[in-house]
């Protein structure tokens, strides 16, 4: 049995799948994996000629010492992410969750979302905000770079983060955006960075307990962990796959098997209950697809 054929059994024959997403995830909908020096380059040139990486820009500091160049990074996200429309592999993703979950006797949750991702394709694609844990913050949401002061400690959507105009020569932003609560501080994306210790976790902390839920909802449940993506730079999410699995396995809650689906870092733990794949994730997902057709059409009645 190949490897596309042994993840769709898996998918065809589990209870619930729980869904692993790191930057690799969005590629194909044409957002970087900004992947080593030059690849972050290649998505900011202005920022090569400075000598800065991702982890140097990525970086609370720049909302204190440069605030327009930080918010000129930012801001440039913001408008690839909010202009990017979800490959078709999210669609996939979200057809064989809720035929899942149809299929299931209980009311038991049968998807949950797990990613790195602060790019918010997830909710664009339909998944429920109360389905998804971003375990880096969200770049739609918003809070104070100085948190002191009560009114300053609020998490709220971002708004008009699309006017903000931005040189792509230089990388610096033609306006901040100010803390809503205090109207002096300079406001700054509620994303973990590096070396971050002013983020305010209450928003992620409310969605790992919604994953916890999830998780404790499983006991004796069979569980495919389809994880996209999540390469070594930054291991969170490669991770907590293989913890989910390990932790099955030690606890006896459930059983868990792992597909990791990635063009170029797809190895593996050693054991039956570890798959390597790879590929991107639309091709995954198109080529698994076909083998889930009776799944699909089976628990919506057709």
């Amino acid at each position: 049995m190949g490897h596309i054929e042994r993840a769709a059994q898996l998918l065809r024959t589990c209870d619930g799948v729980l869904i692993m997403a790191g930057a690799g995830m969005g590629v194909d909908s044409g957002l970087p994996d900004f992947r080593g020096p030059e690849g972050f380059w290649r998505a900011y040139p202005p920022f090569r000629s400075l000598g800065l990486h991702l982890e140097d820009m990525s970086n609370p500091q720049w909302f204190y010492q440069d605030p327009p160049l930080a918010w000129g990074f930012f801001g440039h996200r913001y408008g690839l992410y909010t202009k990017a429309t979800p490959h078709d592999g999210f669609r996939i993703l979200l057809d064989i969750g809720r035929a899942k979950e149809r299929a299931r006797e209980g009311n038991k949750p049968s998807f949950f979302v797990f990613t790195s991702n602060v790019d918010g394709q997830f909710q664009r694609q339909g998944f429920e905000e109360d389905r998804i844990v971003e375990c880096h913050g969200s770049i739609h949401f918003m809070q104070c770079t100085d948190c002191r002061l009560p009114q300053c400690r609020e998490i709220y959507p971002a708004e008009d983060l699309d006017k903000i105009q931005v040189d792509e020569t230089t990388m610096r932003a033609s306006s901040v955006p100010q803390c809503r609560g205090c109207g002096t501080n300079v406001a700054r994306p509620n994303i973990l960075m590096f070396g971050d210790y002013g983020w305010l976790s209450e928003r992620t902390d409310a969605q790992y307990e919604r994953y916890e839920a999830f998780l404790a909802a499983q006991k004796g449940s069979k569980l495919a962990v389809v994880e996209f993506g999540a390469g070594l730079h930054v291991p969170t999410v490669r991770r907590q796959s293989e913890y989910i699995v390990s932790r099955g396995r030690s606890t006896g809650e459930y059983e868990a098997s792992l597909v990791r689906v990635n063009p170029r870092e797809s190895q593996t733990p050693k054991g039956d209950e570890y798959l390597g794949v790879d590929i991107g994730a639309l091709e995954f997902m198109k080529s698994v697809e076909p083998h889930l057709q009776d799944v699909l059409t089976a628990s919506s009645g057709g």
